[in-house]
């Protein structure tokens, strides 16, 4: 037998009112209606399903065990429909987010904060990687969204730009001769350099402008970590290449001072990306929202 949604709230409105009239009323229908969707329900069940009686409608066997499929069914749906809309409301929910470490510490981490306290209840799973993998993770649907350098590209991702950022060579006081006046890249390479491991997208990028100027940086350290850079270059053991805006200690009293090139490191961005074709949760709607705003 096969009953519509309609006809099991019918039955459901039924038994819990113990009479036609109540169900009407419960389900703001008209009594006839509620006694054609009883009759209905009894020939497609080939069952006697209610009793009339002068103390109202009660259940037949058959219709006993029909109520109790029917009670948790119902109640499973009700409660899939609180869920939603507590997802809906951001009362609950998920939000998983991948990013490095850099922007994870210094672009996402006070974002997250805010966001968490208007939305406590979201439960927010954070990933660590690169930006190649964790383009590679939100292909694979691993995560809502990810925060990566750019530029970049992959097929079925959208990349929408958060921030203009600029990578910048930084020095302490060793090197105070370098401090106010512009220095040429072919100078800079002269000097002990302390830049980010090769792997990293950033790297590539200052990299590759060198390249372009006829020049290959050869980097004494290499670090994985970009807060190392700057405390490397602190303790005065080489110039780091650094990125401007997640580098606070830079013009500091005792801090470090940014060297003015004569051809500087292009501008770049750190944006968020997603899948194109998969709509986003009403979470990760919400912290594009904030984190573009």
């Amino acid at each position: 037998m096969e009953f519509s949604l309609d006809l099991y709230r019918v039955f459901d409105a039924i038994w819990r009112e113990k009479s036609f009239t109540g169900a009407a009323r419960r389900l703001y229908i008209s009594q006839p209606a509620i006694s054609q969707a009883a009759k209905q329900l009894e020939e497609a069940a080939g069952a006697r399903l209610f009793v009339r009686g002068s103390r109202g409608v009660t259940l037949t066997p058959e219709g006993e065990i029909l109520r109790e499929y029917v009670s948790a069914a119902l109640n499973l749906l009700s409660e899939g429909e609180r869920r939603i809309a507590g997802i809906t409301r951001l009362d609950q929910g998920e939000l998983h987010i991948g990013a490095g470490d850099t922007v994870s510490r210094w672009y996402l981490l006070p974002r997250i904060e805010k966001f968490h306290k208007m939305y406590p209840g979201v439960e927010i799973h954070m990933t660590n990687r690169t930006s190649d993998e964790t383009v590679a993770l939100l292909k694979e649907g691993r995560l809502d969204l990810g925060f990566v350098n750019l530029p970049m590209s992959a097929q079925g991702v959208v990349f929408q730009q958060c921030i203009a950022v600029h990578d910048v060579f930084v020095a302490g006081e060793k090197y105070a001769e370098l401090k106010g006046r512009t220095v040429t890249l072919e100078e800079l390479v002269k000097y002990p350099l302390i830049m980010l491991e090769r792997a990293s997208n950033s790297r590539r990028r200052v990299d590759r402008h060198f390249l372009e100027n006829g020049l290959v940086p050869r980097a004494g350290i290499e670090l994985g970590s970009h807060d190392l850079l700057a405390d490397y270059a602190g303790i005065g053991v080489g110039i780091a290449c650094v990125i401007r805006e997640f580098t606070p200690s830079i013009g500091t009293e005792e801090g470090l001072f940014e060297i003015k090139l004569d051809k500087p490191v292009p501008e770049r961005g750190v944006g968020v990306c997603y899948l194109e074709d998969i709509s986003l949760s009403a979470a990760a709607r919400r912290f594009v929202e904030l984190v573009k705003g």
